[in-house]
């Protein structure tokens, strides 16, 4: 099973190009649980709630992965959790860093910045999107993680990340079939 993974900055049309792309590949997108968290703590969090956010948003793969699809569409995952844990608390718990190490081949997509920003009551940073990004930029290759920019209006956006994934599919089944 691919894990596809979109990251980035508040307000960089993740859930929406999970949405497309998971209507195009016919699987269920797996949302950002740390909406419903939010809501569920009427936005107050601390530092206790990091592990719980990404326990949640863990879950949520772990029962995408299990309706058998060879792909899973993200919109996030926990290295949302370590950037903005790092970010409001300057710290994050070990636990992620283990998690980190099981989840399996990802692709992911870095949505740009380059849409508008519109306030929806958990998004509190407009004038801090370009420092977001950067702090993800840098978390992703700290961690060696390969990533693609996604830019440009959603159709573009649909289009690049489509190439994206059907490249990468089409040589993971490729490598299947050649011994």
């Amino acid at each position: 099973m691919l894990r596809v993974v979109l990251t980035g900055s508040e307000c960089t049309g993740k859930s929406t190009l999970a949405a497309a792309l998971a209507k195009h590949y016919k699987v269920d997108p797996v949302p950002e649980y740390l909406r419903e968290y939010f809501k569920m703590k009427d936005g107050n969090l601390t530092i206790d709630d990091v592990i719980p956010i990404a326990q949640g948003q863990l879950q949520l793969e772990a029962e995408a992965a299990t309706r058998g699809a060879e792909l899973i569409i993200c919109d996030t995952d926990i290295i949302s959790s370590i950037v903005y844990a790092k970010h409001y608390f300057n710290e994050y718990p070990g636990w992620l860093e283990q998690k980190l190490k099981y989840l399996g081949p990802s692709i992911y997509l870095l949505c740009d910045i380059d849409i508008e920003w519109k306030a929806d009551g958990q998004r509190d940073m407009p004038g801090e999107r370009e420092y977001m990004q950067q702090l993800f930029i840098k978390e992703l290759k700290q961690r060696n993680i390969p990533f693609h920019n996604i830019n440009g209006p959603l159709q573009r956006r649909i289009e690049n990340s489509r190439q994206i994934i059907d490249a990468t599919t089409k040589q993971s089944q490729h490598r299947h079939y050649v011994t």
